[in-house]
């Protein structure tokens, strides 16, 4: 089974299309290879490296919500 996590885009690089997604309060690095149209403070789905899709904040938070209840997250 593969798990995307929601990450909030923090900051990106367009000559690159690699951006820093904030999961948690962990800073990651991931690709925006994959998705169009994406800037600061919008959430994606992260996996393995790359930015599969956007999602909208709502959707993003009760993921979050329920990993952190499920205690798979800290927050």
């Amino acid at each position: 089974m593969c798990l995307a996590l929601p990450a909030q885009i923090t900051d990106i690089d367009f000559t690159t299309q690699m951006a820093i997604a904030s999961v948690d309060g962990v800073k990651v690095e991931v690709s925006l290879a994959l998705v169009d149209d994406v800037k600061v403070g919008d959430y994606v789905l992260v996996h393995v490296g790359y930015a599969l899709n956007k999602i909208d904040e709502e959707e993003a938070l009760k993921t979050l919500a329920l990993f952190a209840e499920a205690g798979l997250t800290a927050s």
